[in-house]
């Protein structure tokens, strides 16, 4: 084919699935050391994957039930970078809370050092416990957090390419007003691409507006072809031209040689979880507490159909909307039954044989539905291994992922 997979690999501590840290052989504290994620990234960079991702949580919370989240996303992708020679990083760090020219600087030193191989990852941040570590007693509401984020990729921008000319830079916005001069000078790529994660309405124009590439939360192909259409053109009709950003949804992986074999692994992995860990994430999209519904019968209409107020409600929009259009034609599903189909917890789960995950990535990829996928892996780095030795080689075979890095930069890996 004229084009080829984009894959990155979102690191969420010891893998995917709640328990992995329970299987894990690492020692109890490797999250918070250097070995673990390091080995990951090589790993990612064996597999020819274009970057590892990090979410971040800026707020401490209670580690025991799935440590996941302990250090910066820069500081950690400043690490890796030193540490390996291609693999990119994409660092999550929000526009509600930091600084735009602290935020500018910060990145693109790391880009810097790293060769260019930086990207950021563009969130908003719902979580009222970050908000309250920030200071607040409230977090700001959906609108109000995307015109902020607009404004604050504008002036990081502006900063940013004051670094290419004579270092001044002055932005006037509505809730951003900035103006100095940096000390910066561009990075290999220029500077670091641009990733987006919203689902919501506003998310999907600032990604039109802005990004290089977009983390959808698609659970039906037929979904996935209608946003991956609307995505492309919004951008087209944002002034992009042929600049159009790389769409990659999340695709959580369970592997085995047989089905059989995936799906006694993902079992074994669910039952070493509290059932009240994945009914809470049912909760976050039904906005309704699960632990309250019989688990032998179906979620009642009333709770799948009540309006929802996404600011009385904090949760990602895009995973409701999903979830919401994937339900339909599972009503009759017992909760017990829709969970452990909700497997992904959000995202689109597919337990099998390496042979079965390739052609469903071709699938989708053929079908127009994605530009390539932001892995989730059960179990680091066991699970990442097993895909680069086994699902890699079939990729590869098939024509849609590269046989080697032609280029340096992220920037360049993505063809952003």
């Amino acid at each position: 084919m004229s084009r080829t997979l984009a894959l990155n690999v979102n690191l969420q501590g010891f893998g995917q699935r709640p328990a992995a840290w329970q299987v894990s052989d690492r020692p109890a504290d490797a999250l918070i050391g250097p070995d673990h994620w390091l080995d990951v990234a090589r790993v990612a960079e064996r597999g020819l994957l274009d970057a590892v991702f990090f979410a971040d949580h800026p707020s401490i919370s209670n580690p025991n039930p799935r440590p996941v989240g302990l250090l910066d996303p820069v500081v950690l992708a400043s690490h890796i970078t030193a540490g390996t020679s291609h693999v990119g990083v994409i660092a999550s760090a929000s526009t509600t809370y930091h600084d735009p020219v602290e935020l500018a600087e910060r990145l693109l030193g790391a880009d810097e050092l790293s060769g260019g191989r930086i990207g950021w990852n563009v969130v908003t941040t719902y979580a009222p416990t970050v908000a309250r570590n920030f200071g607040l007693t409230a977090t700001p509401s959906r609108d109000e957090r995307y015109r902020r984020a607009d404004d604050v990729v504008r002036a990081v921008r502006t900063v940013w390419d004051a670094a290419a000319h004579d270092g001044r830079y002055a932005y006037d916005g509505e809730h951003v007003r900035v103006a100095g001069r940096t000390g910066f000078r561009p990075s290999p790529q220029r500077h670091p691409v641009l990733f987006q994660a919203g689902g919501s309405d506003q998310g999907r124009a600032l990604a039109a507006r802005h990004a290089d590439g977009v983390f959808a939360v698609e659970l039906t192909q037929e979904r996935a072809v209608r946003g991956y259409a609307a995505m492309k053109a919004a951008a087209r009709a944002a002034g992009r031209g042929s600049a159009l950003p790389r769409i990659t949804p999340g695709l959580s992986l369970v592997l085995g040689s047989t089905q059989a074999e995936a799906e006694a692994r993902f079992d074994d992995l669910e039952s070493r979880v509290p059932p009240q860990y994945a009914l809470r994430a049912l909760s976050n999209v039904l906005a309704h507490d699960a632990t309250t519904l019989d688990l032998d019968a179906p979620v009642p209409a009333d709770v799948l159909d009540k309006p929802w107020d996404p600011d009385a409600h904090p949760t990602s929009a895009g995973y409701r909307h999903t979830f919401l259009d994937w339900v339909q034609p599972r009503r009759h599903l017992t909760v017990r039954e829709l969970v452990r189909q909700f497997g992904g917890y959000g995202a689109r789960i597919v337990i099998g044989t390496p042979e079965q995950v390739a052609d469903d990535i071709e699938d989708w990829f053929v079908a127009g539905a994605a530009d390539g996928f932001n892995l989730m892996l059960d179990t680091y780095p066991d699970g990442l291994a097993t895909f680069v030795d086994e699902v890699v080689p079939l990729l590869q075979a098939k024509g849609i992922h590269r046989r080697e890095y032609t280029g340096t930069t992220l920037r360049e890996h993505l063809g952003a």
